[in-house]
């Protein structure tokens, strides 16, 4: 059963979003690109830093809330192989950031029954921040709750390929591979496929973002920014993701009983 204490306040727009959501049919995982934050900073005049910043308090509602409902899974997208190109104190900011969170967190999240995931090529990252990476996943490895899949040095397109070296290096034949052999060597291994996709921002694009798996996910596109998306935002999207008609390619069961012919279409 999830735990709703501390979700909304009586008589608030976030019980009335909760109220409609039906707890029995969440999500199995949550994918979120993160997306604003220089937007918003931009907008209040300030340097693009001060949007990175801001955008923690949201990424720690939406961990403790997710939690809270129970959500199996929710990964965010937190920096693309591409985000390697911005300005050298762009970046650096973003990795003392990255080590800045995981430290004050920790706690909070072993204390909700977190358990921290990265996924991506966290190699890439500087050695200060993989120590700090290695000790929240050590330090959360036993948890049974949440898996937060934090991605950092990720590309879609990067782990289909280090998918492909995998498959080379194991010497599975050509005959042997499938699509559940291919899934077993991607970075996502053993967990279910995102159901919901949210981007921030309004930007009406993947990035790259978890290309093999979000193949049949819904995807819910809201304008507000990252750093101004809270509690509220995430129930308004996951009520959204519960009023669509999911098919996986197939009819749903009011085309399934519909007697008169018509096109296939994909």
């Amino acid at each position: 059963m999830a735990d709703l204490d501390r979700l909304a306040k009586p008589g608030s727009e976030e019980e009335r979003l909760l109220r409609q959501l039906d707890l029995r049919k969440l999500p199995r995982h949550v994918a979120i690109i993160m997306d604003g934050n220089g937007r918003w900073a931009r907008s209040r005049r300030l340097p693009r830093i001060a949007g990175h910043r801001a955008g923690i308090a949201s990424v720690r509602e939406i961990v403790e809330t997710s939690a809270r409902l129970d959500v199996p899974v929710l990964t965010v997208y937190a920096f693309s192989k591409e985000n390697w190109k911005r300005p050298k104190a762009e970046v650096d900011f973003l990795m003392d950031l990255l080590r800045e969170y995981i430290r004050k967190e920790l706690d909070e999240l072993r204390a909700n029954n977190v358990r921290v995931g990265i996924i991506g090529r966290p190699h890439e990252l500087p050695r200060a921040v993989q120590q700090e990476l290695a000790t929240a996943v050590e330090a959360t490895r036993s948890n049974t709750g949440l898996l937060f899949n934090i991605a950092l040095s990720y590309g879609g397109r990067a782990e289909i390929v280090d998918a492909c070296r995998e498959l080379l290096r194991e010497g599975v034949a050509p005959e042997a591979l499938d699509e559940e052999a291919f899934a077993r060597r991607l970075y996502t291994a053993g967990q279910p496929d995102p159901d919901l996709i949210v981007r921030t921002g309004g930007e009406m694009r993947l990035s790259n973002f978890l290309l093999w798996q979000v193949a049949y996910a819904e995807l819910v596109v809201t304008p507000v920014l990252w750093p101004d998306f809270r509690r509220r935002d995430f129930f308004a999207a996951l009520s959204e993701y519960q009023q669509r008609e999911r098919r996986f390619g197939g009819l749903s069961p009011r085309e399934a009983s519909d007697p008169s012919p018509a096109l296939v279409q994909g």
